[in-house]
């Protein structure tokens, strides 16, 4: 285990845009259901705007739009991008955007893509956002997805045995969660076959935030403890006034000897998502036994990006997906 100081890293910005119009659902579950027995998707207007597409690398094919999942009315997809003429399995890096919970698509920057060049599939998720359903629901989309994937492993050439879960800012959160709360039926849901595991063997965490009680520290310039606040829009109301649900929407909550191992890796002079929040979970899977490495990019702040970050992420992976 090593720690680098300071940090850094990629991600949506979690203050940067303002709250959509429109009321969180009080109910995350909000009947998400198997595509299979799932009633059709409600009209939606169409865009004149095609959608934004990350560029494929050279030797990368794309399959875009595949439903994981529906919830309610809404169908759930995923995007897929597989290295071509791949004998064996390949091993998997899920993706998931960054935006305060409220902004952002699979369809935005992916930056684990130019790691397909290395023999590694990615998949970019999309969730369900603050306004349209509170946590847990972005969880047990996320955990869908993860269960999605390996039930289909065989059909898109993927290795179930070796999944990395990568995210940042808002995504970031989330992917510590995935890796904290393995085996955590209270976050689970009910979608796709839950015989399947969603269990990730890695995390890439590039300045999530980690603990929803400690986020309001002084320094920030986004006032995390008011019910505007996206941390508060995320679990339906101020953090302090709901210190049950802001627990339990924090990756801390859950860390235990069996999480995978972590990658962090922030900036130090992050205004919107404190450092501090990276050093709190970097110490606690410390405490558990877990393999953890922070590095501090030093600085830097909220939401970088580049292939300047990824050689750590290309190490660490490597180590811990391709070495088995």
């Amino acid at each position: 285990m090593r720690t680098f100081l300071p940090i850094v890293l990629l991600a949506a910005s979690l203050g940067a845009s303002a709250l959509l119009a429109q009321s969180p659902s009080n109910n995350p579950q909000s009947a998400i259901r198997n595509p299979q027995s799932a009633s059709p998707l409600l009209a939606q207007p169409a865009s004149n705007q095609p959608p934004r597409l990350p560029r494929l690398p050279a030797g990368v094919t794309a399959a875009r739009d595949l439903e994981y999942g529906r919830a309610g009315a809404k169908i759930l997809h995923l995007d897929l991008y597989l290295p071509q003429n791949s004998e064996k399995p390949l091993p998997l890096i899920i993706w998931i955007h960054g935006g305060a919970w409220r902004t952002g698509t699979k369809n935005d920057s992916v930056p684990a893509l130019p790691l397909t060049a290395e023999g590694y599939a990615v998949a970019s998720v999309e969730y369900r956002l603050s306004q349209e359903a509170v946590f847990p629901a972005q969880i047990y989309d996320c955990k869908a997805a993860v269960r999605w994937l390996r039930a289909n492993a065989s059909q898109y050439n993927l290795d179930p045995a070796r999944f990395a879960a990568m995210g940042a800012s808002a995504g970031g959160h989330l992917v510590a969660l995935l890796g904290a709360s393995g085996g955590v039926a209270a976050l689970e849901g009910d979608v796709n076959d839950l015989k399947q595991s969603s269990r990730v063997q890695a995390v890439v965490d590039w300045y999530g935030p980690s603990d929803f009680l400690q986020i309001g520290i002084p320094g920030s310039d986004i006032k995390h403890n008011e019910a505007g606040s996206p941390e508060s829009q995320l679990i339906g109301g101020a953090l302090l006034e709901h210190k049950d649900k802001a627990a339990q929407a924090s990756p801390i909550t859950y860390v235990s000897k069996d999480a995978p191992p972590f990658l962090i890796m922030h900036g130090d002079s992050d205004r919107s998502v404190p450092f501090n929040q990276s050093e709190l979970l970097h110490a606690a899977l410390q405490k558990a036994g877990v393999d953890s490495t922070l590095i501090p990019e030093k600085g830097i702040g909220h939401g970088f990006s580049g292939p300047q970050y990824l050689p750590p992420v290309r190490e660490f992976l490597n180590r811990c997906l391709k070495s088995k």
